[in-house]
């Protein structure tokens, strides 16, 4: 990865692949020394900083700072033209609660008169390269909001890509923002941030129900995690209509204490769907409950086939063909021997 300066924030580039935080400046920027009614914060107060006790949120309401955010982002893609992808960072909520620009009947109007700036900008933005593909990172910003999901392909759910975690956080997510919305990656093990060591398998398997990325050196990575990666990425691809633009079932909550969580996706037209099943509790004697799917037709009938399989010998259900009603009714048992098994099937209906 190359890191650049361009302008008055960092700039990361690989391979047409650009991250920037443009509506951010420091303290100790030349933007800042020219411009200081630019950032918010209140007449006659210290600014609160941000990262590194320098970073500084950039006054989106005022039509010269748009015109600036636009500006870094139209340079950068005049003279990188084969940039295809953007993260744009937000790492700092709003703090310091004034505008220079909005007058004194107006400052309680900061929040909204930010994000019609911020809009203002990403027209601009899109009108110019409709074809750029951009991430709204990060909900830790607050930036996992409707108001922005129209002028970015996705959000960054979070930092945290522990997978066992993601469960929960992306269960909760789903109720407000559809599948392909969230940004889900494959990180290391063990996880950077809690230390938890989880199978390839599983971290793959909780990514699939969001937009699937890779957050992981393949250097690092050995041989026949490389060959399983490469595999596990096909299948998404394949499935990923049904996963990204169908519709969601929940089965089994994670917060029902039950030791797993389950969930599934199917499509409008109820002919093929793909399931999820997670154990999230190891101990002797666990009971694992029947998987109850839902969403399917009753009178159809569906072909399991399990995806990113590693055990050497194929579940009973392999190949099977069993009718939506009792798929839904009876429900199916999984064997989940291992901590942090998974298992994912893929429903297929038979003519």
């Amino acid at each position: 990865m190359i890191f650049y300066l361009i302008g008055l924030f960092p700039i990361y580039i690989f391979q047409m692949r650009v991250w920037i935080e443009p509506e951010m400046t420091n303290s100790r920027s030349e933007l800042y020394e020219k411009h200081p009614d630019w950032i918010i914060c209140q007449p006659n107060r210290t600014p609160r900083p941000g990262r590194g006790s320098t970073q500084l949120v950039l006054d989106a309401s005022n039509p010269a700072v748009q015109d600036f955010i636009f500006g870094i982002v139209d340079h950068l893609m005049t003279e990188n033209p084969e940039i295809a992808y953007i993260k744009w960072d937000a790492n700092m909520s709003i703090a310091n609660y004034g505008s220079s620009y909005l007058t004194a009947d107006k400052q309680s109007h900061l929040y909204i008169d930010y994000h019609r700036g911020l809009r203002n900008v990403m027209k601009r933005i899109r009108a110019k390269y409709p074809t750029l593909v951009i991430q709204a990172c990060a909900s830790g910003g607050g930036r996992a909001n409707y108001g922005i999901l129209p002028y970015f392909e996705e959000f960054w759910t979070s930092d945290n890509t522990e997978a066992l975690q993601r469960i929960y956080m992306q269960w909760g997510t789903s109720y407000f923002f559809p599948a392909v919305a969230m940004g889900s990656h494959v990180s290391a093990s063990p996880n950077h941030q809690t230390g938890r060591i989880t199978p390839l398998k599983f971290r793959f398997d909780v990514a699939m129900t969001g937009r699937l990325g890779m957050e992981i050196q393949p250097r690092n990575m050995t041989e026949d995690e490389r060959s399983f990666a490469r595999e596990a990425i096909s299948t998404y691809k394949k499935i990923r209509p049904v996963i990204q633009q169908g519709d969601l079932y929940r089965l089994i909550s994670p917060y029902d204490d039950k030791g797993v969580s389950s969930l599934m996706f199917c499509t409008p037209q109820k002919n093929r769907a793909v399931f999820f099943a997670y154990k999230l509790q190891h101990y002797c004697n666990q009971i694992i409950p029947r998987f109850r799917m839902d969403g399917l037709k009753a009178d159809k009938q569906y072909r399991i086939t399990e995806l990113n399989r590693e055990d050497p010998h194929p579940l009973a259900l392999e190949g099977k063909v069993f009718s939506g009603r009792m798929l839904m009714e009876q429900g199916v048992e999984l064997p989940l021997q291992h901590e942090y098994a998974s298992r994912v099937l893929e429903l297929t209906e038979v003519n």
